[in-house]
């Protein structure tokens, strides 16, 4: 009985290929654009998008071509396929540049960018693409509807960018690293001066150099010991009511004893 599915799943499959077989072999292209428009109505957008291209050089010097074009652009999109919708809704725009669709086709083009932008952990190419393009985007098209929505995804974008250099001065960390994992969150501070986790990078790249003095050479000790209360210093200065204040002043205390009984010692 458990195959009883698949099998009505195979033959309904098998049925739907010999429909859009016998549809394609009409000869009349207006019979086909007609299915093709339903099909897209219908939201049956893979039988659709056989149909739009197979009538497209029948159309292309007519003026039904732009409208075919514009929503077989779409049905790539709307079958999750934006890398071939990206590139679809970029070719409108050179085929059609005065479209009234052509704000609209931009917009959609760094959208598709940025629905293939992956989680934080993965490469963030499609990332940095879909905030320049969506940066394109706002400065070519000043009074657009959307360009509120593209800001909000390029601060979505960027928001990911930082949350991937984040976790990778923490992997530096906890892997003991101090020395990449003091720059790397240095890095982050100056990155993303805007950030709201500011503080807690700062207080992060002293932990860091702390331990990056503790585990250093003997003649190295105490000028990265000095190095971390001088950080310390400028921690309390710019972030006076932070949370972490309290841990960063017990590093200034730390060192100073490290300091203390290394001149000791000499």
């Amino acid at each position: 009985m458990r195959f009883i599915p698949v099998i009505i799943a195979l033959f309904l499959f098998s049925s739907c290929s010999k429909s859009i077989t016998k549809i394609l072999k009409n000869p009349d292209p207006e019979y086909k654009l007609r299915v093709a428009e339903k099909y897209y109505v219908q939201k049956k957008y893979n039988k659709a998008q056989v149909l739009f291209e197979d009538v497209m050089p029948y159309y292309k010097t007519r003026p039904e071509f732009q409208d075919i074009y514009y929503k077989y652009a779409y049905c790539a999109y709307y079958q999750l396929d934006y890398l071939n919708a990206e590139n679809l809704f970029k070719t409108f725009l050179e085929i059609f540049p005065n479209s009234t669709k052509a704000e609209e086709m931009a917009y959609m083009r760094a959208y598709s960018y940025y629905k293939q932008s992956p989680k934080p952990e993965l490469d963030q190419t499609n990332t940095i693409k879909a905030m320049g393009m969506m940066q394109v985007f706002i400065n070519t098209h000043p009074g657009s509807e959307k360009n509120k929505e593209a800001a909000a995804i390029i601060e979505t974008c960027r928001t990911k960018l930082e949350t991937k250099d984040y976790k990778g001065a923490f992997l530096y960390f906890h892997m003991g690293q101090f020395r990449a994992a003091g720059v790397a969150f240095t890095t982050l501070i100056n990155a993303y001066p805007e950030s709201a986790r500011l503080d807690e990078y700062k207080f992060m790249a002293i932990k860091s150099y702390y331990r990056f003095a503790e585990l250093s050479v003997e003649e190295k000790k105490a000028e990265r010991f000095e190095d971390v209360i001088e950080a310390c210093n400028e921690f309390v200065d710019r972030f006076p009511e932070s949370k972490y204040r309290k841990e960063v002043e017990s590093y200034i205390g730390l060192s100073q004893t490290n300091l203390k009984n290394l001149n000791s010692n000499i």
